[in-house]
């Protein structure tokens, strides 16, 4: 009799948590569908005269149409820069995990303190090596750094450390290689690394403002704060940012989606493994 009011109260705390999480998503998307004025003046969580396509037009044609080439450059650092990364992350874990070798211990404690080192700490000497090498202000500058994730590398560890010895060795005795029984090992951990990076990266601030000066290669976050700073004197400015911050969540909140079941695969498939 009493697990009857516990379900309800875990219910309707669970219920209060998501509305607390969803919320600043709800005031995006009705703050996206008002005018300059509205955006001001009307209550904050209710639309006002809607014109979302007019703002989505606004903000597609302002500048020269810039917002298509942001995002774009989201998409290649986020989407280039999660595929190698995951990849380079897996690679080292399994092998920190299943190789033995002298300084495998150490080796794993310098990667635990590259996840505690934050990248306000690193962005200057990155900037000063990027410099040096000629890569300031390209492509290079956001994907190169981006291809390194001390956090990937850990969680790629902790995975490989729940794969028995005895299951790589019965797949080396059936004449399976390294590189298939790495790939089949980690694959379900594949898919948590590269949306942990994938979503890291297309939010990442910092690292594109430190690196880049041309507005035509900065991602769409660093885009749409650039346009923030001239709200004071440009009103529409302000209402194509809330836009754009909605359209940049758009393919996040896609990929979560698509993805998902894949996640959940793996996390069940490393549950259950003996």
């Amino acid at each position: 009799m009493r697990t009857v009011p516990r379900r309800w109260l875990v219910t309707v705390l669970m219920a209060v948590l998501a509305a607390y999480f969803l919320m600043p998503l709800y005031w995006l998307i009705v703050a996206s569908t008002k005018s300059t004025g509205g955006l001001i003046n009307s209550a904050p969580l209710w639309f006002a005269d809607p014109q979302l396509a007019t703002n989505l037009g606004d903000l597609m044609s302002f500048g020269g149409g810039i917002f298509w080439r942001w995002i774009l450059n989201s998409v290649v650092y986020a989407g280039v820069g999660a595929i190698g990364a995951t990849f380079i992350s897996a690679c080292a874990g399994y092998a920190l995990t299943k190789c033995a070798f002298r300084g495998r211990e150490a080796l794993f404690n310098v990667v635990l303190a590259g996840v505690l080192l934050p990248m306000t700490a690193l962005g200057l000497p990155l900037f000063l090596l990027m410099s040096e090498l000629g890569l300031a202000n390209t492509y290079w500058a956001v994907l190169l750094p981006s291809l390194v994730s001390p956090f990937g590398v850990y969680l790629s560890r902790v995975y490989a450390s729940t794969v028995p010895d005895d299951v790589l060795d019965a797949a080396r005795s059936d004449g399976a290689g390294e590189w298939r029984i790495f790939l089949r090992i980690m694959s379900p951990a594949l898919v948590t690394i590269f949306l942990f990076q994938f979503v890291a990266i297309w939010n990442n601030y910092f690292l594109p403002l430190v690196m880049l000066a041309d507005n035509s290669l900065y991602p769409i976050t660093l885009g749409l704060t650039s346009r923030q700073g001239f709200a004071d004197r440009q009103p529409i400015l302000q209402t194509l940012t809330v836009v754009g911050s909605t359209v940049a969540v758009i393919p996040l909140i896609v990929l979560s989606g698509a993805l998902q079941r894949f996640w959940r695969a793996g996390l069940t498939d490393g549950s259950v493994r003996e």
